[in-house]
């Protein structure tokens, strides 16, 4: 990527993690007309091509990260790589941001505008930046009609009042720490008690959770049969179709620690609800 006043910018992280760093970025493009291309490389968080979950965003240049040009000059440096790439991006780039960089600089409310404007500039994060507004969202990100469709059967199932419980787990202490299962079970029956006809979407990367929401609401449980995975194409679109299904229900209960269950809401308009001790 040649020229001053461009940004070649890589997204980190999991699913929710990507998309909120794509939208900053983009919205960083759209306040200072800065030149933005991203790449996007597969890793253990995410093992997907780009354009296997989404469709093509017209307003945004996103190309894999697959060629050994890529990985040796552009991806993020770390111990994996021996952080050769950092070697040549500050050859190559002006100025450059590391993803452990973001959040100290967001707390002294950097300016991400003023220092992209007139560089040439690499930068990495997997988080938000710059207060893009919600509805870039579900402006930019289309997943691909494997996934929606999936999602629309999903949506057949519902009632007038469905609401959504993402439950974190496996890797996430917060998660398990702080939104025990009980306190879903408690926002269920709440809900059961003003609205006779709730069914319950759930989205979880826990069997035994998902086998004691049904022992509690029954035919009231909506949730699908596989777990969702990082490690598959097949398991990120699961994930996703987890997402956009959340996004369709009345009101979002989440679990504490988590970027899903905010994405999810951001994407759908609804009511989000942390449940935390």
């Amino acid at each position: 990527m040649s020229g001053h006043n461009s940004l070649l910018f890589v997204p980190s992280g999991g699913l929710a993690n990507r998309m909120r760093a794509v939208v900053s970025a983009y919205n960083l493009s759209l306040h200072t007309g800065v030149g933005l291309r991203v790449l996007w490389f597969r890793d253990w968080a995410l093992d997907a091509p780009f354009h296997e979950i989404f469709k093509p965003i017209s307003e945004i240049d996103i190309r894999e990260g697959v060629s050994l040009t890529d990985k040796l000059l552009y991806d993020r440096p770390r111990k994996k790589n021996f952080w050769i790439p950092k070697l040549f991006q500050k050859l190559i780039f002006e100025q450059r941001l590391d993803e452990p960089m973001v959040t100290p600089l967001k707390k002294k409310n950097f300016d991400f505008d003023s220092w992209a404007r007139g560089k040439k500039s690499w930068m990495s994060c997997y988080q938000v930046f710059g207060n893009p507004d919600d509805k870039l969202y579900s402006q930019l990100f289309h997943p691909v009609d494997a996934v929606m469709n999936q999602v629309e059967d999903y949506e057949k199932r519902f009632s007038p009042h469905t609401i959504g419980f993402h439950v974190r787990r496996t890797d996430n202490a917060a998660s398990i720490d702080q939104s025990p299962i009980e306190l879903f079970i408690d926002a269920g029956k709440k809900e059961i008690d003003l609205h006779d006809d709730t069914v319950i979407y759930v989205a979880t990367d826990d069997e035994p959770t998902k086998s004691e929401l049904r022992r509690q609401f029954g035919d009231r449980l909506i949730t699908p049969s596989e777990a969702a995975s990082r490690s598959s194409v097949d398991g990120i679109r699961g994930g996703l179709v987890d997402m956009y299904t959340l996004a369709k229900t009345q009101t979002i209960y989440g679990s504490a620690g988590s970027s899903f269950s905010p994405m999810a809401a951001r994407i759908g308009g609804n009511k989000l609800v942390i449940l935390q001790k």
